[in-house]
């Protein structure tokens, strides 16, 4: 029963209360009609009818009596951000650390994505309160888990992209608590000294995300050698000779 002028804007607000960390999905319809009642005139090709019997409600003589626009809602709830995560080096070092994370609110029967309108559980055997988790990296359909460190910009990403890399070592399920346990091997071997930020993404393919902010220091490098140079006398010139050699051509 709402009116709309012409060229007016309505706005819909839509409210979403996650109640587990997986997907829902919706959908928002909007049913217009004419304000007095008149329908529509229009004329349709035969390959457009398939489309037109879902978006339009046509009258007995075959014009438009309603028009719906459908507009899908994914809902992807986020757990709120984590601990910082910090990984210390040396510059012109190499170092690896382990690193756990934990998924909270992760529900053993929230594989499958909820349906706002009819929502299903899929069952499980819980005969053991520790599962294992498949989990890939990048972002594939077909797994449960997946990882992907993300940049605030594309600098730095130039600048951190190549010096950090991760790999996931171990993974467990505890079913009883709901929480998933993710423990990666990071390896940092920064050039020169730096501070960048980076967040690791985890994302369910039932619908949860969770972030977690990590921060990468290169502290200053050891000292290469020490040069002396002794003096001949006052006023006189010492000279010293050494040798560089480039790593890369």
């Amino acid at each position: 029963g709402i009116h709309l002028a012409p060229k007016e804007k309505l706005n819909i607000p839509v409210l979403f209360v996650p109640h587990a960390m997986k997907m829902y999905k919706a959908e928002v319809v909007v049913h217009v009609r004419k304000e007095n009642g008149e329908n529509w005139t229009c004329e349709f090709s035969a390959g457009s009818n398939k489309d037109l019997n879902r978006n339009v409600f046509l009258a007995e003589n075959g014009e438009i009596e309603g028009i719906l626009w459908r507009y899908p809602v994914h809902g992807i709830p986020e757990a709120p951000q984590q601990k910082l995560v910090v990984v210390r080096c040396q510059a012109r070092q190499r170092v690896e650390q382990r690193v756990e994370m934990l998924l909270m609110g992760v529900a053993p029967d929230a594989t499958a994505v909820t349906d706002a309108r009819n929502s299903g559980v899929v069952n499980r055997d819980n005969s053991a309160n520790t599962q294992e988790v498949k989990v890939t990296d990048g972002f594939s359909a077909t797994a449960e888990f997946l990882y992907e460190l993300q940049y605030q910009s594309n600098e730095i990403r130039s600048q951190l992209e190549s010096l950090v890399g991760m790999h996931l070592v171990q993974k467990e399920w505890d079913t009883e608590s709901g929480i998933v346990t993710l423990i990666f091997n990071v390896v940092f071997a920064p050039k020169k000294r730096m501070r960048k930020e980076a967040t690791l993404m985890i994302q369910w393919t039932a619908g949860g995300a969770w972030k977690f902010p990590m921060q990468f220091i290169a502290t200053e490098p050891e000292v290469d050698d020490v040069i002396n140079i002794e003096a001949v006398g006052l006023n006189k010139e010492s000279i010293v000779g050494f040798n560089l050699t480039s790593q890369t051509r």
